[in-house]
């Protein structure tokens, strides 16, 4: 009988191991010429009401743990609406026609859907600001700026063990569950951070809980959209070997996407690369892609060249991208805007900024000393956690302490003295334009786009703004201007490119002012080529052109004070280039080609509304990726790692990072 009974299991153990090799061999995803939709597909369908999100798309990820065969992907575009439609498109969303042309075959062996099987976590442009019940609607203020701690600020233990409710019902954890837990804490070295509020993470420490929560549940497959996003390079470096060391496990399969300027990280061995439009234009092999000739596309050799040097590609422009050539000087410091003497920000006996001594006049003194002027054009660095977060909120006056350091806003402190009243929160705002990440995060829904950029003339964004023709003028401009990026109606050319095409024309009408402002009377009559912002909502916009408007909301009002705290992160490259060309030219340059910045019709024609960046002006610009920085910064202060003493460096740009290569190492102290 026992050898009946050991026969059984011979053959059973047989025909597991023949199952096993058999789905070993089967892809995890596969997908044959497939076109994927964000609604199902009807004949009355148009172009505009239900485009294609990718076309005849063929992809296929191996299940195979032969290291020999191992296959690292990356997703390679400049537009974020493309990296994470192909990253959703591989976790099973999307309308796929025909329905059969994606299929998960070593999952289907496995008997695993792929809901449970690929999980994806976004950085980009499906960013959530939710992390562990704490959201920073809620924590914003707390985690920042205040010592205590709150009930719902739950520790890292509790997200990753899922008890992230006030009344969360007790659950006994298995072995299963102790050993996930425990293999999660040391790949992505956790250990010291588990009795920390979630809330107080810093990006870093959150990307690895985010990852780590997400390989608790045991995936096949994990997907993440923009790991490097908004990291400083020191984190980012620290974060690749983590992603490294996750890639070679194999256990689950990575699969990840990337912008051009983040590079491609050297254990990644295979690229699908998509172009603005969407359209994929080269995958596999990497080392085929960056060492072939030139068998594909002018668009994928651009993509593929940002890609090989980690940056936006440039081939020794005369100007910059934004306008700016490679030497010009830094304008006039004006008037002091923002004056700190010896500021110390601290939580108890724990410094968040300012835990150093600086060099004031030959004397050695305690705390941030630092001033800003206008006209100047300053960046603030910094790796990850080293307080420019703190920095910026004693600016804006959202941090409670502001009123009692040693602070001078417009030349003014927080609390009345003598002969001086102070300075009032809604002065602040009215002098201030702010785009940030928190703000994207607090920003009502339900304001059509006219009213989103209406609202930077208002104490609130829900306030009604008082509005005069000087300032309409300014809003239709940012709306023309940007009318191909914000409308609806894309497959119909802008007001600014029939007045465009009209001045390049081989036609009378090149030298003819009074036809071409005809031509711009025509196409703007009545607002109607601008109608729909009174419509379009807020929250019907991509994360990326919800971004846009945040930053036109900046700028428009033309304050003392343009505030950038990651205004561009997440924003697609082309539409981040054209922002940041308006930011330092307003209308009066239409483009940068090849080197030479084009003066706008409406440059000729002498009806500029919004001229850029005014010398009256200051800007501030807080950013972990070069080509986020403005062409236009001059001043750059870089602040130490927490804890460490040191004194902040500070310095000078001799023209725009994008064409000197120095200047991001010298920034970074490398």
């Amino acid at each position: 009988m026992w050898r009946r009974a050991w026969a059984g299991a011979a053959r059973r153990s047989l025909h597991h191991s023949s199952r096993w090799r058999q789905s070993t061999s089967s892809p995890i995803i596969n997908i044959d010429n497939a076109t994927f939709y964000k609604n199902y597909p009807t004949p009355e369908d148009t172009a505009l009401s239900n485009p294609p999100l990718l076309r005849d798309l063929r992809f296929s990820l191996p299940s195979s743990n032969d290291t020999s065969k191992v296959q690292n992907w990356s997703i390679i575009s400049p537009s974020s609406i493309a990296r994470t439609t192909f990253l959703q498109a591989l976790a099973g969303q999307h309308i796929c026609m025909p329905p059969h042309a994606r299929s998960y075959p070593f999952l289907t062996q496995l008997s695993q859907s792929p809901h449970n099987a690929i999980k994806y976590v976004g950085f980009d442009a499906e960013r959530g600001n939710t992390v562990g019940g704490t959201n920073v609607r809620g924590a914003y203020l707390s985690a920042r700026y205040e010592s205590r701690r709150e009930e719902t600020d739950f520790s890292l233990q509790d997200y990753l063990t899922g008890r992230t409710e006030l009344n969360a019902l007790e659950r006994d954890e298995t072995d299963a569950d102790r050993r996930a837990l425990e293999q999660v804490i040391e790949q992505l070295d956790l250990r010291k951070l588990l009795s920390m509020p979630v809330a107080n993470l810093s990006n870093g420490q959150t990307r690895r809980a985010r990852i780590a929560k997400a390989l608790m549940v045991r995936p096949e497959v994990l997907l993440l959209d923009g790991p490097f996003m908004g990291l400083d390079p020191k984190t980012s470096r620290t974060m690749s070997g983590v992603l490294k060391e996750l890639a070679e496990r194999r256990q689950p399969r990575l699969v990840m996407s990337l912008r051009p300027e983040d590079g491609a990280p050297e254990w990644v061995t295979h690229l699908v690369v998509i172009d603005q439009n969407l359209r994929i234009v080269g995958c596999g092999p990497k080392e085929n892609l960056l060492s072939e000739p030139s068998p594909y596309s002018a668009s994928l050799q651009g993509i593929l060249k940002a890609v090989e040097h980690g940056e936006t590609a440039d081939s020794g422009e005369q100007v910059s991208r934004d306008g700016f050539p490679p030497t010009s000087p830094s304008l006039r410091a004006g008037d002091a805007l923002v004056e700190m003497q010896g500021v110390q920000v601290a939580y108890g006996d724990n410094i968040v900024l300012g835990g150093w001594t600086q060099e004031v006049a030959g004397e050695q003194l305690p705390g941030l000393h630092w001033t800003l002027h206008r006209g100047q054009r300053c960046g603030i660095f910094g790796p990850n956690g080293s307080g420019k977060t703190t920095l910026l909120s004693l600016i804006t006056s959202d941090h409670p302490q502001t009123y009692s350091l040693p602070i001078r806003l417009f030349g003014r402190s927080r609390l009345p003295g003598p002969n001086n009243p102070g300075i009032s929160l809604f002065d602040i705002q009215r002098r201030m334009g702010h785009s940030s990440p928190e703000i994207h995060a607090f920003f009502p829904r339900h304001l059509t786009i006219r009213r989103s950029l209406e609202s930077a003339w208002a104490d609130a964004p829900l306030a009604r703004p008082t509005l005069d023709k000087k300032t309409k003028r300014k809003v239709d401009a940012c709306l023309r201007w940007f009318a191909r990026e914000l409308s609806p109606w894309r497959h119909q050319p802008t007001s600014i490119e029939m007045l465009t095409a009209a001045s390049e024309s081989l036609t009378p009408l090149r030298d003819s002012p009074d036809a071409l402002r005809e031509i711009w009377k025509e196409a703007t009559i009545d607002d109607l080529d601008i109608a729909w912002a009174h419509d379009l909502r807020f929250r019907d916009l991509t994360f990326s052109n919800q971004r846009l408007v945040l930053f036109l909301r900046a700028i428009v009002a033309s304050p003392d004070l343009v505030i950038l705290d990651e205004a561009l992160s997440g924003i697609d490259e082309v539409t981040r280039d054209k922002a940041l060309l308006f930011l330092s030219q307003g209308e009066a340059v239409s483009q940068v080609d090849k080197g030479v910045a084009k003066e706008s019709p409406l440059a000729r024609l002498e009806m500029l509304t919004l001229e850029g960046l005014a010398p009256e002006q200051a800007l501030l610009v807080i950013s972990h990726s070069k080509a986020d920085v403005p062409g236009c910064v001059r001043e750059w202060i870089c602040l130490p790692e927490p804890g460490e003493g040191r004194q902040p460096r500070i310095g000078a740009l001799s023209g725009p990072l994008e064409l000197n290569e120095r200047g991001w190492d010298e920034i970074w102290g490398r």
